[in-house]
């Protein structure tokens, strides 16, 4: 019997043009073992709805070609269900997609995929809405926020509102309880990961585990101009822990409460939400197709100049 694969793909999704993609799955994968059906998104949350359809349907595997939008929007469909996801990642950041050592070369990331390597990793929920890799208040939601509001999403446009937001960034103080107990301060940012890190190899918790059941707790107390250059290559370089103005705690659960409610981001997307955040992590939630060896990286001076200019 064949196994049923349903291809999601985003066509507007990042710079690479995808209309090999269905070509390229049709020869990684076995004609008379696989049954493939290719679906292209036209509207936001259409991805969403394909997905659930998949899982009506008791698809064996859906896959993601996109970004970070469309990964999210495909994957928290599948949660706690048998369906697995695979990710062709073609976005700006690739957090899941980095975070699992998914290649960002389509026809290596197909070929992973058709190695039918399942791993079941955690997920998160932040006020009833999921994330895969992090979400946060602060000032990356405040980015995020920004983002949405840009007709154009270039490093330039990207840079120009990273130096006008932080002038002009005013640090709350946030109330944050776990079971180990409370902190109270002011922060420049609140990030519980999932993951490792963003997106884009900028890793807010170098040490996080996807599939621990646990999310490491990121919170950086306000940094003043001088101090950020300092805080993003740590960041790109795995040290942002060592930082001293970071504190990091290790919880399956927190409430964040803050002064004002707004924005919060959820893998780099922006969500208007309360004064209160509850957050918890969903242990092994999702089953999701990676590679069978994982390859040693290598730090790519030219990467991580372009990396760094984009946040400071």
């Amino acid at each position: 019997m064949q196994k049923k694969i349903y291809v999601i793909i985003n066509p507007v999704s990042g710079t690479k043009s995808k209309k090999e993609i269905p070509e390229k799955v049709a020869t990684h994968f076995d004609q008379h073992k696989y049954e493939i059906h290719i679906f292209l998104t036209g509207y936001a949350g259409h991805a969403t709805e394909i997905a659930v359809k998949a899982v009506k349907d008791k698809v064996d595997c859906v896959i993601a070609v996109g970004g970070d939008g469309t990964v999210n929007e495909v994957a928290k469909a599948l949660v706690n269900t048998d369906v697995v996801f695979g990710i062709v990642p073609s976005g700006s950041g690739n957090g899941l997609a980095r975070e699992l050592h998914i290649p960002l070369n389509t026809t290596k990331a197909i070929e992973i995929l058709s190695e039918n390597n399942v791993k079941t990793i955690d997920y998160g929920v932040a006020n009833g809405e999921i994330f895969f890799c992090t979400c946060g208040v602060g000032f990356d939601a405040l980015i995020s926020e920004k983002a949405l509001e840009q007709s154009s999403r270039g490093k330039l446009m990207y840079a120009q509102s990273i130096i006008s937001s932080l002038i002009n960034f005013k640090p709350q103080k946030y109330k944050i309880t776990t079971e180990n107990g409370t902190f109270e301060d002011k922060a420049f940012l609140v990030t519980c990961a999932n993951a490792s890190q963003y997106g884009n190899d900028a890793f807010i918790a170098p040490h996080a585990d996807i599939c621990d059941g646990k999310m490491n707790l990121a919170i950086v107390r306000p940094l003043s101009v001088i101090e950020v250059p300092q805080a993003a290559i740590q960041i790109f370089t795995k040290n942002i822990d060592n930082n001293a103005k970071v504190t990091e705690l290790l919880t399956s659960e927190a409430t964040i409460e803050r002064e004002e409610e707004g924005v919060m981001h959820l893998d780099g997307n922006a969500s208007y939400t309360g004064k209160k955040i509850h957050v918890k992590i969903v242990h092994q939630g999702l089953k999701v197709l990676v590679p069978t060896n994982i390859p040693k990286k290598k730090i790519d001076p030219q990467a991580f100049i372009s990396n760094i200019t984009r946040w400071i």
